[in-house]
């Protein structure tokens, strides 16, 4: 029996599938991976990728934060791909019970998926950090260096940088949904940033499937893994 055949007949038996999710779901829809940024970046202003988007950095030189944010994080025209639109099938159809994202880009909720548990935040929300007003993405793309509220308030994006903690309410739903689950896809992502190996720890389920284009700590977990496009894989599933 070939993979795509194991996969949907796992995917048939299952009624409580929860996917989990990372940047190889996105980059089909065109979004790059943003450690992945270029060296004229790096080149100019002589900051790594993970620095720039710390906590610290955004504080202390927001500019910079933003220029880099709004060019290499910010991608308002994405569209969701196969993965995205099957996964909110499968929810539809009432097979799947949550997607569990560390993707900020909002392509699940796009695609009609309803129970999306982002880990790191989305770009669609944007706050003030002085009065607390909300803005969306294109507010915050368009304006000219670091975006300000009417109030005079800088506004912070409301996605997780490092040295941030993940928000507890959205940790403890997306534990609860995976220790429920008869099935765990894993997508996308190479399981090495914290929390995420950690989390697939609390699947007690049947199957427990990897869909990721290179091995991840998981794969000796795993029933099934696959090292095909994300989006080729999940939009061959018949429901």
């Amino acid at each position: 029996m070939d993979k795509l055949t194991q996969l949907q007949e796992m995917i048939n038996k299952s009624n409580k599938i929860v996917f989990f999710g990372g940047a190889g779901v996105s980059t089909e829809s065109n979004i790059p991976d943003f450690r992945s940024a270029d060296g004229l970046y790096q080149e100019k202003y002589k900051y790594p990728p993970e620095q720039v988007v710390s906590h610290t950095f955004f504080m202390r030189k927001t500019e910079l934060f933003y220029e880099f944010y709004k060019s290499k994080m910010m991608f308002l025209d994405a569209k969701p791909n196969k993965a995205h639109l099957k996964l909110a099938e499968l929810e539809e159809k009432g097979k799947l019970t949550a997607v569990i994202t560390q993707n900020i880009d909002g392509l699940h909720q796009m695609a009609g998926s309803k129970n999306v548990l982002e880990l790191h935040g989305s770009i669609h929300r944007n706050y003030c950090q002085k009065c607390g007003k909300f803005y969306d993405a294109k507010y915050v793309k368009e304006f000219p260096g670091i975006p300000k509220c009417e109030c005079g308030g800088i506004i912070k994006p409301d996605v997780v940088l490092y040295e941030e903690g993940l928000d507890n309410t959205t940790i403890n739903k997306s534990l609860q949904a995976i220790s429920e689950a008869d099935m765990l896809i894993i997508g996308g992502t190479s399981l090495v940033v914290y929390p995420a190996a950690g989390f697939v720890d609390y699947f007690k389920g049947d199957h427990l499937v990897v869909l990721n284009k290179t091995t991840t700590s998981r794969d000796s977990y795993a029933d099934l893994c696959i090292q095909e496009p994300i989006g080729e894989v999940l939009g061959s599933i018949i429901i």
